[in-house]
């Protein structure tokens, strides 16, 4: 299969996403929406993935990519094809599908432990930690099953059309490369100073074993979400 990945800003890319795909004999593109790139054309690909991406909500005059993003969005969800979305690229498909998208009680930041939900599809342990970057939070779309919830937001993500479609808040492809990335361009999530939910950065990266432990999550994950889409 062939991917297209779609990158909202500089220092938050598909980090383990690409070594997955690579391993499993799929290639991909990444688009560079933030660099002025244009969102490709959906028949172009067999499989889209929409990248996290801007902390908050989008400001228009800093997003012009955004609305071109916002239609392909719309046909991939008409289509067949399967789509995932990321922290920043659930949102948009969070949306679409019509739930409310805005801000949570509180940042979530660093490592959380994230509760299956009982009718989740997804064949996930019970219970795991997963990484956190985000304030921004959505509810759950209509006929969709949700993943299951963390202390701070109690949907982490959901599945859409019996699994072609998967959205996550967490980050089950962080890397150590990929956090300090995010900690070195210095922008946190709105509210982190206040949040009982917000980890220090010191703490994110610790320990380099819970990075570890994210890469069988993440395969299953992306194991069952194209597989299911090919069904």
């Amino acid at each position: 299969m062939h991917l297209h990945l779609l990158q909202h800003s500089p220092h938050q890319g598909p980090a383990r996403l690409a070594d997955w795909l690579s391993s499993m004999g799929h290639s991909h593109t990444v688009f560079h929406l933030d660099a002025g790139e244009t969102p490709p054309r959906l028949g172009d690909c067999d499989a889209l993935v929409l990248l996290d991406g801007p902390v908050g909500p989008p400001a228009p005059d800093a997003c012009p990519w955004l609305p071109r993003e916002r239609k392909l969005v719309e046909r991939a969800l008409d289509s067949r094809k399967p789509l995932l979305g990321i922290g920043f690229g659930a949102r948009l498909v969070a949306e679409s599908l019509g739930a409310v998208v805005g801000h949570g009680t509180f940042a979530e930041t660093g490592w959380h432990r994230v509760t299956l939900a009982p009718e989740s599809p997804l064949d996930l342990p019970e219970q795991f930690d997963a990484f956190m970057w985000h304030r921004e939070v959505f509810a759950l779309p209509g006929d969709a099953q949700p993943l299951g919830g963390s202390d701070a937001s109690p949907l982490q993500g959901f599945s859409w059309d019996a699994g072609r479609v998967v959205g996550l808040l967490c980050h089950l492809e962080a890397t150590p490369e990929s956090v300090a990335a995010l900690l070195a361009q210095g922008a946190l999530p709105e509210g982190s100073d206040r949040s009982p939910h917000a980890q220090s950065p010191e703490a994110m990266l610790a320990d380099p074993q819970r990075f570890v432990h994210l890469a069988p999550l993440l395969d299953r994950v992306l194991s069952q979400w194209l597989r299911q889409a090919a069904n």
